[in-house]
C-alpha cells in the first residue's frame, strides 16, 4: 500500500536519500550502503526559515528581530517567488515566522499556497495574538505543527494553546532559556503544568544575545542548575522534548541521548533563512551580523551552493573548533557565530569574524 503522506527524494550525487512523512513529521537521511552521512544538502536546503513579517504587538525586550507595532510584511508575490524555487530544490517543511507571523494579512493564503500548490508542509511559531477561527482552521487543514510562545504571563501562552488543542492541531510549545526562566523551567519538568500532558512536545531555545537588548546576563551559565535542568530533561515526560541545535553543546556533555537524535548547526547545510525584505542568510541570527544576499527570481539555489556567505558558514563548522573534546565529533564546537552561548567549560574563546 502506497502511503500518499511519504515523500523520498534521493541525491546520487551524495549518495543517500532522506524520508519524511507530511502527516507525522517523521525524518529521516539514509546513506547509501558503505557511505558517510553527507555533511551538507548540494541540491539545497530541506527546510527553510522564512520571516513573513516583523509586526508584532508585544515589543519583548529580548526580541532579537526588534519586532513592533510597524514593522513590514513579505508580500504574497514575493512569497511566491520563493515557493516556486523551494519547489525545485525539493524543501520538504517552511518555519514561517516572524515577528508574529499568523498576523500577516494574507496568512490563510499563504498556508494553502504552500501546502495546496507546492505541496511544502508549512509550520509556524505565534506569540497566540490573533488566532481568529479562520487562521485556526487553515492551520488544521495545512499545517504540520504549529509553537506557541512561552512568555509571561504563562496564562496566556496556556490560553493559546488551549485554542489549538480545541481544533486537534498537533501543538509545541517553544520555552525561551535564559538565566531568569531556567528556574521555571525546572518547575516545569519536575511538576508540569496540566496542558503539558496535551501538548505534542516543549522545545527549549538557547538565548542569543543579538536584538532589541543583547542582555549578556541571560546568557545560560554550565551551574548546577543547569545540570539539574538537563537531567530532568533526561526522564520520561508526558510530552516529548526537543531542542534547538544552538543547545548541542549542553546536551551532548550532560544527557543521555542516541546519536540518531542528535545533529548539530544545521544553518547553510540543511536549513537556510529569508526575512520579510527578501535578504537570505544562512540563519536567523546573521540578521544584524552580515548583510543578507537578496533574493531573486531565479537564485536561491546558486546562492546556497556558492556565495560566501553560506560556504564561510560551512567551513566554519567543518572546521570543528573543539578538536580536543570527547564530543567534538557530536558537537562540532556548538555555534561558530555566537561562542558565548555554548553550554560546556570552557566556551570557545575566538570567533571567526568574515560572516
Amino acid at each position: 500500500m502506497v502511503n500518499k503522506h511519504l515523500i523520498v527524494n534521493q541525491y546520487p550525487q551524495q549518495k543517500y536519500s532522506t524520508i519524511f512523512n507530511q502527516k507525522t513529521g517523521f525524518f529521516l537521511r539514509v546513506e547509501d550502503e558503505g557511505c558517510d552521512e553527507p555533511f551538507w544538502c548540494e541540491n539545497g536546503p530541506e527546510l527553510m526559515d522564512i520571516s513573513i513579517t516583523n509586526y508584532c504587538d508585544r515589543g519583548c525586550e529580548f526580541c532579537y528581530k526588534k519586532s513592533n507595532r510597524v514593522g513590514s510584511h513579505m508580500s504574497l508575490e514575493n512569497y511566491e517567488i520563493i515557493l516556486q524555487q523551494a519547489e525545485r530544490m525539493k524543501v520538504f517543511q517552511i518555519a514561517l515566522g516572524g515577528g508574529n507571523p499568523n498576523q500577516h494579512p494574507d496568512f490563510p493564503e499563504i498556508l494553502r499556497l504552500t501546502r495546496e500548490t507546492y505541496n511544502i508542509v508549512p509550520s509556524y511559531t505565534t506569540n497566540g495574538r490573533g488566532l481568529t477561527n479562520e487562521i485556526l482552521e487553515a492551520s488544521k487543514k495545512y499545517c504540520g505543527a504549529v509553537a506557541v510562545s512561552a512568555y509571561q504571563p504563562y496564562n496566556e501562552c496556556f490560553s493559546s494553546v488551549q485554542k489549538f488543542l480545541d481544533y486537534k492541531i498537533r501543538t509545541n510549545i517553544h520555552f525561551l532559556l535564559k538565566s531568569d526562566t531556567l528556574e521555571t523551567a525546572v518547575d516545569w519538568l519536575r511538576n508540569p503544568p496540566k496542558i503539558l500532558s496535551q501538548i505534542n512536545a516543549i522545545i527549549f531555545l538557547n538565548y542569543k544575545p543579538v536584538g532589541r537588548s543583547p542582555d549578556l546576563s541571560y546568557l545560560l551559565q554550565p551551574n548546577e542548575k543547569l545540570k539539574e535542568f538537563f537531567k530532568l530533561a533526561n526522564d520520561p515526560h508526558p510530552f516529548k522534548i526537543g531542542f534547538d541545535s544552538c543547545s548541542i553543546s549542553g546536551i551532548v556533555e550532560n544527557m543521555s541521548v542516541s546519536q540518531t537524535f542528535l545533529d548539530f548547526c544545521e544553518a547553510a547545510r540543511f536549513s537556510m533563512y529569508i526575512s520579510e525584505d527578501m535578504k537570505m542568510y544562512p540563519c536567523s541570527f546573521l540578521v544584524e551580523k552580515s548583510a543578507g544576499v537578496p533574493v531573486s527570481s531565479n537564485n536561491i539555489q546558486a546562492v546556497w551552493r556558492n556565495h560566501e556567505r553560506f560556504t564561510i558558514m560551512r567551513e566554519l563548522l567543518m572546521r570543528n573548533q573543539c578538536n580536543d573534546c570527547d564530543f567534538c565529533s557530536t558537537c562540532h564546537g556548538g555555534c561558530p557565530i555566537f561562542p558565548e552561548i555554548n553550554l560546556c567549560l570552557p566556551n570557545i574563546p575566538n570567533r571567526d569574524n568574515r560572516l
